[in-house]
């Protein structure tokens, strides 16, 4: 009879231990907490050094502390497989929610299906994940920003000018985005002699601003895809001596104060404090089980002298 007792309860013990373990593979319940009751959200952006994206991150660690949420911020560095690894991590840390801010919005695709296999939804910041599934994307409408840049420069320059184009990084949907809502407003109406990417960096904007006006000394005007490659590009108009107008796109504390100064003659103004605080509160509004737009935009403007 002890025999029979012991067998029946090392039975139970073991359905018992069955039960409270969950199968091998099985995906993690989104809308769990950290261990110390907080939600945990990993945060995985193309480069902190870029005062537009650390303007953008403090506005999302601003928005994550206001709501009590822990954060995990991981550099990419414009390193497209460093951001997969990077997000490799986080889904290894057991995350309850990834925000991507992709380097590249192709090669970041499977970095997010691998999120999703884990069962941790995804957020994309600013620029999108190409043919991704995701929870939301939370940007400006970078087409219309480009369309206002396009009109600005129409304005400036008038029509018939001959203009350049400083293309952000290739592959990202910014740079996609932000190139096509300025080529449909001035298709016809102004020449663009060359195109060339600077990658939003302010070194390559100044090099690459150079070699367009020493091969197209008569262009009028630049426009950049960012402020960082646009006061770069002003750098290599004042060095050329020529009188080139230039706008910008993002509304950094650098470039408003350019245009301010008369130098650079517009930029169309993002708003990425806004963007990090939309995507920290979308992220938690989700996790809560709450419905969320699938795209939700944040406004544009164009600052000017």
């Amino acid at each position: 009879m002890k025999n029979i007792k012991l067998v029946l309860m090392m039975a139970v013990i073991l359905v018992l231990a069955a039960c409270s373990t969950d199968a091998p593979g099985e995906k993690k319940d989104s809308g769990s907490k950290g261990t110390d009751g907080e939600y945990n959200i990993g945060f995985s952006i193309s480069t902190l050094n870029n005062p537009f994206f650390v303007t953008l991150n403090e506005g999302a660690e601003a928005k994550a502390k206001e709501l009590g949420a822990e954060m995990t911020v991981i550099d990419a560095q414009d390193d497209a497989s460093k951001q997969a690894s990077d997000v490799e991590d986080l889904i290894q840390q057991g995350v309850d929610l990834i925000l991507i801010n992709p380097t590249d919005s192709q090669a970041v695709v499977s970095a997010v299906q691998s999120a999703n296999d884990a069962g941790i939804p995804v957020i994309t910041v600013d620029r999108s994940a190409e043919g991704a599934v995701v929870v939301s994307h939370i940007a400006s409408d970078n087409e219309a920003g480009g369309e206002l840049a396009g009109e600005y420069l129409i304005e400036l320059v008038g029509e018939g000018a001959k203009v350049a184009e400083l293309e952000g990084v290739s592959g990202s949907s910014a740079a996609r985005d932000r190139g096509a809502g300025f080529n449909t407003v001035v298709e016809g109406k102004l020449d663009i002699v060359a195109k060339q990417t600077a990658n939003f960096n302010r070194a390559e904007g100044l090099t690459v601003a150079e070699n367009i006006i020493q091969g197209n000394p008569d262009i009028k005007g630049i426009f950049a895809h960012n402020d960082e490659m646009a006061l770069g590009a002003i750098e290599a108009v004042e060095a050329s001596g020529k009188d080139i107008i230039v706008i910008g796109f993002d509304a950094t504390e650098d470039a408003v104060k350019s245009v301010e100064n008369g130098k650079l003659k517009g930029t169309v103004a993002q708003k990425p404090d806004l963007i990090g605080s939309k995507a920290v509160e979308t992220a938690i509004q989700s996790l809560k089980g709450e419905e969320v737009e699938e795209f939700i935009p944040v406004e544009l403007d164009l600052i000017k002298k």
